[in-house]
């Protein structure tokens, strides 16, 4: 056991059908979220992932992708929080 399986071990105890797994990784390409995506995916949890440049590994997994085309990483997160916080806004006027 290894840091790669620290998030997906977390997933696989807490997470549920129906459940929604937001994964970051700026590169698309940490072993720890792919694997993460992975558990989430084998549970039949929805998959938001956050990604950056070509969106690496990721860019094929989860539900929706939200990749912030770029190779400068402080540009990437930069643009991840901005969309984080857009995502934060439509789920609660939706459950306004």
């Amino acid at each position: 056991m290894g840091f790669d399986t620290l998030f997906s071990r977390q997933v696989e105890s807490l997470g549920q059908k129906g459940d929604v797994l937001i994964g970051i990784s700026t590169s698309g390409n940490s072993d720890n979220i792919v694997k993460a995506v992975e558990s989430a995916g084998d549970l039949g949890m929805k998959v938001i992932v956050f990604t950056g440049r070509d969106g690496g590994k990721l860019a094929k997994s989860g539900d929706v992708m939200i990749s912030i085309p770029s190779d400068d990483t402080q540009h990437i997160q930069e643009g991840h929080i901005t969309a984080g916080h857009i995502v934060c806004e439509l789920v609660e006027q939706a459950f306004s």
